[in-house]
């Protein structure tokens, strides 16, 4: 249950204004998939860094489609989004990994399901930029306990979306975070201060 004090994303004040925006945010990629689009690089860059038949943790995982990929690779996933809508279309679509409705500002796993913790944490799509501002630690916080002790999170997103690259530096070292490299795309083009997408791994 959703503890009222915690401020909403934005993501859930989007889906208060406009109930239809998850179905056709699901409806959007299951467009782009059947056109043949390339929607696995993320998964490919985090498989990359993996030990084989890893735990992963899907954090803000969406319809599935990262999660969906690294569970065919052979990778045990569980993805935890906060809306409901994107859930069911997870299950529907990509069956194999769990999936579990719940806030990352909030996140709690059965002990089944979070066992001794994840070897990698992935985090795309935008997610850290939709969190509400005063839950941005609380979320790091929450995937730095939820990893093993020598695994990875690995994070993207998008300048201009009202959370500072610096900022979130910021908020990694407060939490205990360390940021291990920086690039500026999932194709692991260089980082720097003209870059307008972040993907760092944290320890």
């Amino acid at each position: 249950m959703t503890d009222p004090q915690v401020e909403p994303s934005k993501w859930t004040e989007i889906v208060r204004e406009d109930p239809t925006h998850s179905h056709r945010y699901v409806e959007r990629f299951r467009t782009m998939e059947a056109e043949g689009r390339d929607l696995a690089g993320e998964a490919r860059f985090v498989d990359a860094l993996a030990p084989r038949a890893a735990r992963v943790l899907d954090a803000g995982c969406g319809p599935g489609r990262v999660g969906a990929f690294l569970h065919a690779l052979g990778h045990t996933v569980v993805g935890v989004d906060v809306d409901p809508v994107l859930i069911v279309a997870a299950n529907a679509d990509h069956p194999g990994p769990t999936w579990i409705v719940g806030d990352l500002a909030e996140l709690s796993l059965a002990p089944d399901v979070a066992r001794d913790g994840f070897d990698v944490i992935i985090s795309a799509g935008n997610v850290v930029a939709f969190l509400a501002p005063s839950t941005r630690r609380a979320v790091l916080t929450n995937l730095r306990r939820s990893l093993r002790p020598e695994g990875r999170v690995v994070i993207g997103f998008g300048a201009g979306r009202d959370y500072h690259f610096d900022d979130f530096f910021e908020d990694v070292n407060a939490v205990g975070l360390t940021v291990d490299v920086r690039l500026s795309s999932w194709d692991g083009r260089s980082y720097d201060a003209t870059s307008d997408f972040l993907v760092a791994i944290l320890s």
